[in-house]
C-alpha cells in the first residue's frame, strides 16, 4: 500500500491534485481542505488511501494524518464510500466534523449533500467513542492556517467551481446556476468557499 506521494504538483483541480513522482503522473482525489492547503506550491507531499476495486484503484489524498483518519473513520461506517467521505471533507473542515460528531449534531450533518438522516445519526453513533482529543486538536491547528488562496477573477472562480462540483457528481447545469448565485452575493469568494456553500444548497 502507498503510504504517502511526494513530487512536483503538476496540476491541481479543487476535487483532483496530480503529482508527478519519478516520470509518472499519480492522479490523486482530494477534499477542499487539502486543496487549500497545497494551492500555489510546486511541490507537494499527500499521505494516501489506495482504494483497491475490481475496475480500478483509486487514490484519495489527504495533507496530513489527522485529515486521513477522519476519512478512514467515515468510511468505516456502513453505507459511506470514498467520494461521499470527501464530500463530508468538504463540506466540513476537519474541526467541524469532530465538533459535528462529538456534539451529536445530525441536522448539520445530513446538510451535506447525500447524507440523510439516518446516516447522520450512524455515523455520529459509530464514530463518536472513536473521536480522540488529540485527532481534534491536531486536526483544528493543521487547518487552522489554511488562508494562503490567491484571489482569482470571478469567472475563473466559477470554472473551477463548476468543475469541481462536476467531478464530485452534480449535474453541471444545476452546479453552475447555484455558483452564480453565490458569486453574485460575494464576488470575492475563494473557490473553496464557493464549493462549501455550493453543497450545502445542491
Amino acid at each position: 500500500m502507498i503510504e504517502y506521494l511526494r513530487g512536483e504538483l503538476a496540476d491541481l483541480t479543487p476535487a483532483v491534485a496530480v503529482i508527478e513522482c519519478n516520470g509518472v503522473g499519480y492522479a490523486v482525489n482530494i477534499s477542499l481542505n487539502t486543496y487549500a492547503a497545497i494551492q500555489g506550491k510546486k511541490e507537494c507531499k499527500l499521505y494516501i488511501h489506495e482504494a483497491i476495486r475490481e475496475d480500478a484503484h483509486i487514490l484519495f489524498g489527504f495533507v496530513d494524518k489527522q485529515e486521513r483518519e477522519l476519512f478512514l473513520l467515515l468510511i468505516s461506517v456502513s453505507g459511506i464510500g470514498g467520494n461521499t467521505a470527501r464530500m463530508i471533507l468538504s463540506a466540513l473542515s476537519p474541526s467541524e466534523l469532530v465538533n459535528v460528531i462529538s456534539t451529536e449534531n445530525a441536522n448539520l450533518l445530513k446538510s451535506v449533500k447525500g447524507i440523510g438522516l439516518k446516516t447522520a445519526q450512524r455515523i455520529i453513533v459509530d464514530l463518536k467513542d472513536k473521536i480522540k482529543t488529540g485527532t481534534v486538536a491536531a486536526a483544528s491547528a493543521s487547518i487552522a492556517g489554511l488562508s494562503g488562496l490567491a484571489n482569482s477573477a470571478s469567472l475563473e472562480t466559477q470554472e473551477e467551481a463548476v468543475a469541481a462540483l462536476t467531478m464530485l457528481g452534480f449535474q453541471q447545469s444545476a452546479s453552475q446556476k447555484v455558483v452564480i448565485a453565490i458569486l453574485r452575493e460575494t464576488p470575492d469568494a475563494r473557490v473553496e468557499e464557493v464549493i462549501k456553500l455550493a453543497l450545502k444548497q445542491l
